[in-house]
């Protein structure tokens, strides 16, 4: 008799689903990162600063147990998760089911760095600075104005546009920078009867604004998505690029400025 209880005991447990005998733990080694979750405080504050809503297309890298994506789906969001660890998609996927969201949350198995992330408009992450300067070419080649938010380390080279700490539980995790993913400005603008030449690396743009004989180096200069914003000859210039055109208003009253690209600038 109790032969046959135990052995329908082990039969049980070799049917039960395979999420059902895995609990992930802080630490656990994978690929290219070891697992250790975004606090549910801090997930909430990086969908805020990336302002996520039902028109937006979030992906995260490196998923874990799925919880940016799921949060990213309760706000109405389309959201995909890539994950290594099989594992953990099917965790993932389990959690999306019971949160009501699994439409509208997806998980895969796969390689980050050879994820297709062209559609999305906002990317969600928790990686290691080598990770996010592995993958920042793919990050600049997004649609300009899609963002980019990151727990706890910045991209290297890429100055955040906004960095901020949540205020709830989140232990040693409670930093994020976001990051928009700029437009192209560098080149030659005529602006009026002057010229404005701009050179850019990545949001920080440099460069003069000559004008009647006279050149002055533009400061302050910066882009974030379309917005533009510099300062030169003591007047501050702020404005969005639209294709080969940038325009906006310039110093304490505001006056209107226009600016055109130069062919071959």
């Amino acid at each position: 008799m109790h032969f046959v209880r135990l052995a329908f005991i082990a039969s049980l447990l070799l049917a039960a689903p395979a999420w059902s005998q895995f609990t992930p733990f802080v630490g656990q080694p994978g690929k290219d990162v070891i697992w250790v979750p975004t606090p549910y405080a801090l997930v909430e504050k990086m969908l805020d600063m990336a302002k996520v809503s039902s028109q937006d297309y979030v992906i995260d890298l490196g998923s874990g147990d799925g919880r940016n994506v799921i949060a990213a789906a309760k706000r109405g969001a389309r959201a995909l998760g890539v994950e290594w660890e099989k594992e953990m998609v099917d965790l993932s996927r389990r959690y999306a089911q019971e949160a009501g969201v699994a439409e509208r949350a997806r998980f895969v198995q796969g390689d980050m760095f050879e994820a297709d992330i062209s559609q999305a408009s906002v990317m969600a992450l928790f990686l290691l600075p080598a990770n996010l300067e592995k993958l920042r070419d793919k990050f600049l080649a997004l649609k300009p104005g899609s963002r980019i938010v990151s727990n706890g380390y910045q991209i290297p080279g890429w100055q955040p546009d906004e960095t901020e700490e949540s205020k709830g539980d989140c232990g040693n995790w409670c930093t994020a920078y976001l990051y928009h993913v700029p437009t192209k400005a560098s080149g030659r603008w005529r602006l009026g009867d002057a010229m404005l030449d701009i050179e850019q690396k990545i949001n920080v743009l440099d460069g003069t604004l000559a004008s009647r004989g006279h050149t002055t180096p533009i400061a302050e200069g910066r882009i974030r998505g379309f917005e533009v914003s510099f300062t030169a000859g003591g007047e501050s210039y702020v404005g969005r690029v639209e294709g080969d055109t940038m325009r906006g208003t310039r110093g304490g009253a505001k006056q209107p400025w226009t600016a055109t690209r130069v062919p071959g600038g």
